[in-house]
């Protein structure tokens, strides 16, 4: 009888042993998968800002008339500073133009010509959302009808091609990320049908002893969430230092961060994780629930 007791202590002790075994494997397997989706999501927000950047880092030069007046030249670019389309601008005196001009020919000129042939021009910087070339023609339009510019000029065959290429690389960014998200919800799915299945023998005890199906699949329906949870916040805490260091590695990074934007990414990943586990392991759950005893073997 205590040899007995004493087998019955082994078996279920090895059971529990199993269960959290198996309980931290799968939390392991949703902390990786949801990592990768954070990776992913990281991915594509700085796809998204350094485009921003790529776009805006394009300017239009205003030329203008050599006949301009100061007084009316400050009031044109506050009013460029106020339009919406504007992102910033800096105006650009003659004697700053031939400065600019003398270093990237690597001689004086000035000095030759005798005269400064420049004009003093405003830099216009665009928003991102107005860097097609559809409203880039349309602005060049506008600002030519003002009389104070004399020319409007700005690199159309270099804008052409970094519009090209980010629609490019949009494109593969999306598909990729269609591909992985679907293989993390595959992922994710079979990591718990396997927890429940290892617990189907225990369901069908629970339906055999007269339990609801609510009663019987809530408790996983919790832990399921609750590993979701966990999960969501350990891959967040590894994607933070992950970011820690790249950003220390890389300092120019700083000009294109986004902590509004990195913290609505953190947030939706751990959302991420507790809604996935919670529909799976609903849906194993349910599974083992129809199945008949036969079907369990």
């Amino acid at each position: 009888m205590k040899q007995q007791t004493g087998l019955n202590k082994n078996r279920q002790h090895t059971t529990k042993q199993r269960l959290r075994s198996s309980y931290v494997t799968s939390l392991i397997s949703i902390t990786l998968v949801l990592f990768v989706v954070g990776l992913l999501g990281l991915v594509i927000v700085y796809a998204k800002k350094i485009s921003e950047f790529v776009r805006e880092s394009i300017n239009i030069s205003l030329i203008l008339n050599e006949n301009a007046k100061d007084v009316d030249v400050r009031l044109l670019q506050k009013t460029l500073d106020a339009t919406t389309y504007v992102k910033s601008t800096r105006f650009v005196s003659k004697e700053e133009a031939a400065t600019q001009l003398e270093d990237e020919l690597g001689e004086d000129f000035l000095s030759v010509l005798g005269y400064n042939p420049l004009s003093s021009s405003i830099d216009i910087y665009l928003h991102s959302a107005y860097t097609q070339q559809d409203s880039m023609k349309k602005i060049e339009k506008e600002l030519k009808s003002n009389p104070l510019v004399k020319e409007v000029y700005y690199r159309k065959s270099l804008l052409e091609v970094i519009n090209r290429n980010l629609q490019h690389i949009s494109m593969i960014i999306f598909i990729f990320s269609i591909l992985l998200l679907a293989v993390a919800l595959a992922l994710i799915n079979n990591t718990i049908r396997i927890a429940i299945y290892a617990r189907r023998f225990l369901i069908r005890t629970m339906q055999l002893i007269g339990a609801s199906r609510s009663f019987i699949r809530k408790p996983f329906v919790l832990r399921g969430i609750f590993m979701g949870l966990v999960g969501g916040i350990l891959s967040v805490g590894m994607l933070t230092g992950l970011l820690y260091y790249v950003y220390r590695e890389f300092n120019d990074l700083y000009l294109i961060k986004d902590p509004q934007l990195l913290g609505l990414l953190m947030v939706v990943i751990i959302l991420f994780g507790i809604l996935l586990n919670w529909i799976s392991t609903y849906l194993a759950v349910n599974r083992y629930l129809s199945l008949d005893e036969d079907q369990l073997y």
